[in-house]
């Protein structure tokens, strides 16, 4: 079945976020939605780089980096006054650090565009039963340690449909780089939110500190005041920021470093500007040496 193609607009207002790294990471993040996303969830999606918000055309979701968001709770995914969904990023220094954010809230929003999303399964939590889970494609794995590359670019983990399967089961993927290897398996830190039908309440897997993941009741969230998952990411902002923050140091399936991604690169594109030259040079007609230069003869009147 063919998939409706929603069109993601990356712009930067961050002094510290150019227009060339601002290309570099939209391109890594077009190929991770379309080479590695859509056969999964079956979602198409094309992301493009802007110079600014003005010029991001109407039907596109905005994906805005900036240095000084107010407050973390405000970095991740909203909606806006029509109910389209866009993303604050908090700009870096670091590349890897902003672009693995930016693919952590790309990834989101394809999978769950409206943060409401939820999925029912068997609660990790002993003698709460059935529970309604959200869909946060990125957060149980969320961590730089599990992250991989694209072009280069370090770029999130991200969980199957399978994660939500009742049993584990041979050869099944549960994330895409395969760290997770049950279903509703939380990595050290990540995290997982439900709600529990029976009370009302949300709660939660987090691995953010200690040597296993504990649980916590969050309790109710209220439906008026935002999306399920901006309200849960206002309450797991800092962890979550904390686990980003190593970047490719501590990625150990994050590949070739950009640097020397950038010296292939660079070397091809030294080959194509050669060819290029070539082709013109034989485009221009020849001009023979040494051919005399004719003057008009001039005419007088009469």
């Amino acid at each position: 079945m063919d998939a409706i193609i929603q069109q993601l607009a990356l712009v930067s207002e961050s002094k510290d976020v150019g227009i060339g790294n601002l290309m570099r990471v939209a391109a890594a993040l077009q190929k991770q939605a379309s080479r590695d996303l859509a056969p999964v969830w079956n979602i198409s999606a094309t992301v493009d780089a802007f110079e600014k918000l003005e010029d991001v055309p109407l039907g596109y979701w905005p994906m805005i980096v900036k240095d000084d968001i107010g407050f973390s709770g405000a970095a991740g995914i909203h909606l806006d006054n029509d109910r389209q969904p866009f993303a604050l990023i908090s700009s870096s220094t670091d590349l890897d650090v902003w672009s693995l954010t930016a693919s952590h809230e790309t990834l989101e929003m394809l999978v769950d565009p409206y943060g409401d999303r939820l999925i029912a399964g068997d609660s990790p939590k002993e003698g709460q039963g059935r529970v309604s889970f959200l869909v946060e494609v990125s957060d149980p794995s969320e961590a730089a340690e599990f992250a991989y590359t694209a072009n280069g670019i370090l770029v999130s983990d991200f969980y199957t449909p399978r994660y939500f399967d009742p049993l584990a089961s041979p050869g099944v993927r549960y994330s895409f780089t395969g760290a997770i290897t049950e279903p509703r398996q939380v990595l050290k830190g990540g995290y997982l939110s439900w709600v529990d039908s029976t009370t009302g309440h949300w709660w939660q897997e987090t691995w953010f500190g200690g040597a296993a993941p504990t649980f916590r009741d969050i309790g109710p969230i209220d439906a008026t005041s935002g999306s399920l998952r901006s309200q849960i990411d206002r309450i797991t902002s800092a962890e979550t920021a904390k686990a980003l923050s190593p970047g490719r140091a501590m990625a150990s399936a994050a590949g070739l470093t950009s640097a020397v991604a950038k010296r292939s690169t660079t070397s091809k594109a030294a080959m194509w500007r050669t060819q290029i030259d070539n082709l013109v040079g034989q485009a221009r007609p020849p001009t023979a040496p040494n051919t005399p230069v004719r003057r008009a003869r001039r005419v007088s009147g009469d």
